[in-house]
């Protein structure tokens, strides 16, 4: 039992600091704060070239804590995004996280979208990728 009776709480947290150690471990980081970094901004990379319900299907595989993280600035009626280059969507991930040192390009965002293949179903994984830029759906593996 909770110790203040909010088990739900609880739960997510421990969901999320699977989901963050996972990831660590899958890029040999040391920093956990640094694979939560990568990993939101990834995530909202990949949000921004979703239709709203197929960003709400994927959310709604993801515990409540990154669930939040994944909506947070989110303007659905700019998504989907039309840009399909995978230069620019590289760009803006690494933008985001200019200043992690273990950061070593597009093998740790596809650490992020192993990750996704790991946590989330087959079929809301396709579903998503189907969605993506060709290009882009090169950097995931798939499931």
């Amino acid at each position: 039992m909770s110790a203040q009776g909010l088990e739900v709480l609880d739960h997510t947290v421990q969901l999320t600091h699977e989901w963050i150690n996972e990831l660590k471990d899958r890029l040999g980081w040391t920093s956990s704060r640094d694979a939560l970094r990568l990993m939101r901004t990834t995530l909202a990379s990949v949000r921004d070239h979703l239709n709203p319900a197929e960003a709400a299907q994927l959310a709604a595989q993801m515990p409540l804590l990154i669930r939040g993280m994944f909506f947070e600035g989110w303007q659905p009626a700019r998504t989907p995004s039309r840009d399909r280059d995978l230069a620019r969507f590289i760009l803006k991930i690494e933008t985001d996280v200019a200043d992690v040192v273990e950061y070593r390009g597009p093998r740790d965002i596809t650490a992020v979208f192993q990750l996704l293949n790991s946590r989330i179903s087959r079929g809301e994984v396709e579903d998503v990728r189907a969605c993506m830029p060709e290009a882009i759906r090169g950097l995931w593996p798939v499931p």
